[in-house]
């Protein structure tokens, strides 16, 4: 099976992407991946100042918690990004991971295939269509690698809500099962 990598990008405690995560997580490893979770929380991430040093470095500059993550996804099979639909787009914390994953570009990176879960108030089917147009943009970059598919929650607000939404918990849970 895959070596399959979550990266969950909320800051809030207890979060409804972090819920939604630990379900996804039991359906991958019962499905036989052996799976890593990455929070964001407490992670000092920079923003990318463009210098395009680690094009012929494959190395960023900057020295902060972006370079370990960038190294556990270079050497996934399965990328899982977990992301709050903010404002209809993906959280500034997981953008910024993205553009810090610069190194990666002209690396012999691993991972073949991405997955985005994401979770919102507002439920309409077209709330997360930006935030996975922003990640297929960073697929694109990465001509071995797919988005491989993507499950929304929608209709969760609260802190915590997630916890008592039954359809969301399963479809989590049968979307990490059903991962490559």
């Amino acid at each position: 099976m895959s070596k399959v990598l979550v990266i969950t990008t909320s800051l809030r405690a207890k979060s409804n992407t972090d819920v939604l995560a630990q379900r996804l997580i039991g359906g991958a490893k019962d499905a036989g991946h052996e799976v890593e979770r990455i929070s964001l929380k407490g992670k000092q991430i920079k923003f990318c100042i463009g210098c395009m040093s680690c094009q012929k470095t494959q190395k960023c500059v900057l020295k902060d918690d972006a370079l370990p993550i960038t190294e556990q996804v270079k050497n996934a099979d399965t990328l899982v990004f977990v992301t709050p639909i903010y404002y209809y787009e993906m959280s500034g914390q997981m953008k910024t991971l993205l553009d810090r994953m610069n190194p990666l570009y002209p690396s012999d990176y691993r991972f073949r295939r991405v997955y985005l879960l994401s979770c919102a108030a507002d439920d309409a089917a077209e709330t997360p269509e930006r935030a996975l147009n922003g990640l297929q943009g960073w697929i694109d970059c990465f001509p071995k690698a797919e988005l491989a598919g993507s499950l929304f929650c929608g209709g969760i607000d609260a802190p915590g809500a997630a916890a008592a939404k039954a359809e969301a918990l399963e479809n989590a849970y049968e979307f990490g099962k059903a991962l490559r």
